[in-house]
């Protein structure tokens, strides 16, 4: 038995007012602290000086959020909607040092952006692998909510595989559920695992509900730092049509064996876009994309958001009873949004 539970419990041969017995049955510090605090002051210790509060504009126009530094130069993760239109940002470190900011890189699609902060020699945190995530572990959260910097919660990971839509209305594939409490100001600010490493961005909490939060995975963040740090912006592919979502009969599910329920339909084709050059037709149903399924609108978003640009691309047809195939070479999107 251990002597943390030898102090409630006696068999009562021993005398509880000897002073020599209530020494030797004093709970010891690491019987106390269990390996669920051990592991969060753990997490805390070692990220906290990697964690930054953002501020950006002044008085009602203001706002304020969280960052995490990845590279010991300077350049930190946070939520697009933190910096949103902003070129400079005000960071704070930990130890209150505030620097100059300057937002490199913008991506409303997937709600993240990236800050060079004004310095050298940073503290910075590691990024770990969200693709290996499993439900119910440890997941700490640390940021600035509403501007109590450097504060830490801790939960688990409660689901994984969600999807959430951004602040420009696409869809973030794989989002984190947790439910480490996350308030106003926690969004950009890390959430890690127990060996603090960075496995998602927190970036939403559903309210009013309780224990319902939201981080885009680091994978996710991993794929565009790359066009981020290189062009400021995420590349993507625009075919010029309007589509919509529509289901697909069972006759033609049957006969072509496609195993998803629902096609996207093309509403109306851009003058000389890439779809109409590729002999798309008005009420088309694409059923495939890339050698994937197209089951929705989000799915071929999605498809060209990994594509590469410029390249020839197959996409499969639903027309007049007839599955066909064509060729299509996607153009860059040509307003990125900037929210």
């Amino acid at each position: 038995m251990s002597r943390f539970w030898q102090h409630f419990i006696t068999d009562g041969s021993e005398t509880p007012n000897d002073p020599k017995q209530t020494n030797s049955t004093q709970p010891e510090a690491e019987d106390v602290l269990d390996a669920f605090s051990r592991a969060v002051v753990g997490v805390a210790d070692k990220l906290r000086p990697a964690v930054v509060n953002l501020r950006v504009g002044r008085g009602m126009r203001g706002g304020s959020g969280s960052g995490v530094l990845f590279a010991p130069d300077g350049l930190l993760l946070t939520n697009h909607h933190v910096v949103q239109k902003h070129d400079k940002v005000r960071v704070r470190l930990s130890d209150g040092t505030e620097l100059s900011g300057q937002v490199i890189g913008n991506d409303p699609w997937t709600d993240l952006a990236v800050v060079q902060a004004e310095g050298e020699k940073f503290p910075f945190a590691v990024f770990g692998d969200s693709a290996k995530l499993k439900v119910g572990q440890l997941a700490v959260a640390i940021g600035s909510p509403l501007g109590f910097e450097s504060t830490v919660t801790a939960g688990v990971v409660s689901a994984l595989g969600r999807t959430l839509r951004s602040i420009s209305g696409h869809l973030v594939d794989n989002v984190i559920q947790t439910d480490a409490a996350l308030n106003p100001g926690n969004s950009g600010g890390p959430l890690v695992d127990s060996h603090g490493r960075v496995i998602g961005i927190n970036t939403a909490v559903i309210q009013p509900a309780q224990g319902i939060c939201f981080a885009v995975p680091i994978n996710t963040a991993k794929t565009i730092l790359p066009q981020l740090l290189k062009h400021g912006r995420v590349i993507r592919g625009y075919l010029g049509l309007h589509i919509r979502q529509v289901p697909i009969s069972p006759e033609l599910r049957n006969t072509f064996t496609l195993e998803q329920k629902s096609g996207v339909e093309v509403l109306m084709l851009e003058e000389d876009g890439p779809a109409q050059n590729a002999g798309l037709w008005i009420e088309d149903i694409i059923v495939g994309f890339g050698g994937k399924p197209v089951a929705s609108v989000d799915d071929l978003q999605r498809s060209l958001t990994q594509l590469p640009v410029g390249l020839p691309v197959k996409i499969s047809l639903l027309r007049e009873g007839r599955l066909i195939e064509r060729t299509v070479v996607p153009a860059e999107y040509p307003n990125p949004v900037r929210g």
